[in-house]
């Protein structure tokens, strides 16, 4: 490995440092996306939860709520809580509101991370380029004229691929970063969504 870093001169560190970019993005975004995809795992049960509550028997439409916890269904389950010892509708609707921005900004952790990987990348990927050129026209100029076209194209090659390596790396976390934060506007619609159902359930009866 050391050997390899040292055939790509001056782009061998900035080749590393990308290495582990790439690493940190991709876990970050199969652990975001393996938590955003079960939010709404629990929907079978909200929706019974849902009839039960509706048909009045309040308490076991909590307590199923309660058997199945998700982030989502404990929004849920508190707003039914709420309700039922009979806390004012304009009070709940900040609580509310506050609890699904925290659970919101909770969805959101680390994607900021990765929007960051994807925007740095390709940075040091042209500042790995351009230490590269720099390098082969040092050894040009050291070689006075004796260099052939071969060394010269060696050099810049090297200095080309950090440039590749910043894109590789960058292009999955843009991508990842965007399906990611649309999954968490989905969410946060959804939030929005189940609650006001609730409420309309109530304001029904």
């Amino acid at each position: 490995m050391g050997n390899l870093f040292s055939a790509l001169g001056t782009g061998g560190p900035i080749i590393a440092i990308l290495a582990v970019l790439s690493i940190i993005s991709l876990t970050l975004i199969g652990t975001k996306w393996l938590q955003l995809s079960g939010l709404n795992s629990k929907e079978k049960d909200r929706r019974k939860s849902f009839g039960i509550w509706e048909s009045g028997d309040k308490k076991k439409a909590i307590d199923l709520l309660a058997q199945n916890s998700s982030p989502l269904n404990n929004l849920v389950e508190y707003a039914m809580q709420s309700l039922m010892s009979g806390t004012n509708r304009l009070s709940l609707d900040s609580e509310l509101t506050w609890r699904g921005n925290a659970e919101v900004l909770k969805l959101s952790k680390y994607i900021r991370i990765i929007e960051l990987i994807a925007m740095i990348s390709p940075l040091l990927g042209l500042l790995g380029t351009v230490l590269g050129m720099i390098q082969s026209f040092q050894e040009l100029e050291l070689a006075e004229g004796s260099a052939n076209a071969s060394v010269l194209a060696g050099g810049i090659w090297q200095a080309l691929l950090t440039t590749a390596a910043g894109l590789v790396v960058a292009i999955p976390a843009a991508v990842g970063a965007t399906l990611l934060s649309e999954k968490v506007e989905r969410s946060s619609q959804l939030m929005e969504g189940e609650i006001g159902r609730l409420f309309s359930i109530e304001d029904n009866k």
